[in-house]
C-alpha cells in the first residue's frame, strides 16, 4: 500500500538514519536523535467533534545526508509504543491495551527508509512504516536540511506531519469509534554530530 503524505505546517515523522550502502570517505553526514530538540506527536479526532492531543515520549533515531549524493541518504526511526502520553493516565493505559496499540505484543513504532530524493526545501522519503504489526510503504515530504553550528556541536532539522488510518494497520475496528480512524502524526526532528 503507497501513500504520498504532504509536508503540512504542523510536524513528525521523523527523520533517522540506518546506513545503507557504500559510502565514500565524509561524504555522509551522520546525525543521532536529539530527545531534547526534538518531538513526535500526534491528534486524533473525538466524535468527531474535537481534537484530543498526545505524544510519544520515548524515540530513538539516526540519520545520514549525503550531500553529494541524496539517494545514498538514509532516515530511521523508532518510537515505543508504550511511552504513550496524552496528559490522562488512565486513558493512556487504556491505549495500551490489546485494542489500541497493543503495547505488550507490539512494543515499536518504525519508520525505515528505502529511497530518497532532493525537492525543494528538503528531501522525499520513501520507506517501510510499521506499527501494530503491519507495515506499509509511505513517502513523506521532510522540510529542512540546513546544518547549523552551535559550539563543537552540528545541528540539523527537518519537520513532517503524515495522515494515517488506523484501519490500515490492522488496530481492531470495533474500536474505532469515538476516536476516529484517521490520525495526525507531526515529527519535528533536531539531529546533532560533533
Amino acid at each position: 500500500m503507497r501513500h504520498y503524505v504532504p509536508f503540512l505546517a504542523i510536524i513528525i515523522l521523523a527523520g533517522s538514519l540506518v546506513s545503507g550502502g557504500t559510502y565514500s570517505a565524509c561524504a555522509a553526514e551522520m546525525y543521532d536523535y536529539d530527545h531534547v530538540h526534538s518531538s513526535v506527536s500526534f491528534k486524533a479526532r473525538h466524535l468527531d467533534i474535537s481534537w484530543i492531543h498526545g505524544r510519544f515520549n520515548d524515540v530513538s533515531g539516526k540519520f545520514s545526508i549525503d550531500r553529494e549524493h541524496p539517494s545514498k541518504s538514509t532516515f530511521a526511526l523508532t518510537i515505543k509504543a508504550g511511552s504513550v502520553d496524552t496528559g490522562n493516565q488512565a486513558r493512556d493505559e487504556h491505549l495500551r491495551q490489546p485494542d489500541y496499540f497493543d503495547t505488550k505484543q507490539f512494543p515499536t513504532i518504525e519508520f525505515k527508509s528505502t529511497s530518497v530524493k532532493t525537492v525543494d526545501g528538503g528531501y522525499e522519503v520513501t520507506g517501510d512504516f510499521t506499527m501494530h504489526g503491519t507495515t506499509n510503504e509511505l513517502t513523506i515530504t521532510l522540510m529542512g536540511g540546513k546544518e547549523h553550528d552551535f559550539g563543537k556541536v552540528k545541528r540539523v532539522a527537518f519537520s513532517t506531519t503524515l495522515s494515517l488510518k488506523r484501519s490500515e494497520f490492522n488496530f481492531d475496528k470495533s474500536g474505532i469509534g469515538a476516536i476516529g480512524d484517521k490520525v495526525l502524526i507531526m515529527i519535528d526532528c533536531e539531529g546533532v554530530r560533533e
